[in-house]
């Protein structure tokens, strides 16, 4: 039927029109054309070349001078032989021969001989102690030394491993309980070091209480590093009282060690004038 309505989703009757014409399409856009690909430039590649050049530059300057130092004259070293000696040809006349040092002033020409004639004298009032273990005409062996401390078998290593040469030792007593030694240990001739180890190892821990004096004891006056300590009296129930002074000095390639055991309280002069007086005698 002319003018009526199309129903939506009904095809158009026969000789009628199908609607109005459909307005022409705009042309469409042309697309953009695609970027061009480019290929990123490899790294590190300016590093490779400016390390090959440095490389090359050293070479290059090595070898140049590897050039110019052989076309160079040789040095000529200096003579072995020469003419003037640096001591006499001859034995200087015997009125220009200078004295050789005294044996006060000579430490070696001392200590070399009988180290038993440096031990101080037997002071006044005492006497020999012939009960004294290990001793045996004013020598005294190392073990038997080593015996005299908690661990025997180590500090015999320990000497030996320093070089010690010699002990020599007097052992006295006076009164009834009163006893005292004196030991002289000498290590290797040309050398202080064992007996400077030897005196330290054996003044390091005498500040403790347990295996030393429990204080930090007095200097020997001229010795430079010795030591004089007394000990804390040890009571025991059943036991006298154990009193105990200990000395410890280094000279030269000699090591000193002083004690004094009683049973009685024991003055640091007793124990003084014994380390002042062996340190003079060497």
């Amino acid at each position: 039927m002319p003018g009526a309505s199309e129903v939506p989703g009904e095809p158009a009757r026969p000789g009628e029109p199908a609607g109005p014409p459909a307005e022409p399409a705009e042309p469409a856009e042309p697309a953009e054309p695609p970027a061009p690909s480019v290929r990123p430039r490899p790294r590190g590649r300016t590093t490779l070349l400016i390390a090959a050049a440095a490389l090359l530059g050293i070479a290059g300057g090595t070898a140049v001078g590897y050039d110019i130092q052989a076309e160079r004259p040789p040095t000529p070293l200096p003579a072995l032989s020469q003419s003037d000696l640096a001591y006499p040809a001859k034995a200087l006349p015997a009125g220009k021969v200078p004295a050789a040092l005294p044996a006060s002033q000579d430490r070696q020409v001392r200590t070399s001989g009988d180290l038993r004639k440096l031990l101080i004298d037997r002071p006044a009032g005492w006497s020999d102690n012939k009960a004294e273990n290990g001793v045996s005409d004013g020598w005294l062996s190392v073990d038997s030394y080593a015996r005299a401390f908690r661990a025997p078998d180590f500090m015999f290593t320990y000497l030996l491993e320093r070089d010690v040469r010699r002990v020599a030792g007097a052992a006295w007593k006076k009164g009834t309980h009163r006893e005292a030694n004196v030991w002289l240990l000498q290590f290797g001739s040309g050398t202080e070091t064992g007996a400077v180890d030897h005196a330290e190892s054996q003044t390091w821990y005498m500040p403790e209480t347990e295996r030393g004096a429990g204080n930090d004891g007095d200097p020997v006056k001229g010795s430079g590093n010795g030591r004089y300590y007394l000990y804390d009296v040890v009571r025991k129930p059943g036991y006298l009282p154990s009193y105990r002074a200990r000395a410890v000095i280094q000279r030269g390639d000699i090591m000193i060690e002083i004690n004094i055991f009683d049973t009685e309280p024991i003055s640091k002069k007793d124990i003084r004038t014994l380390a002042e007086r062996q340190l003079e005698r060497l």
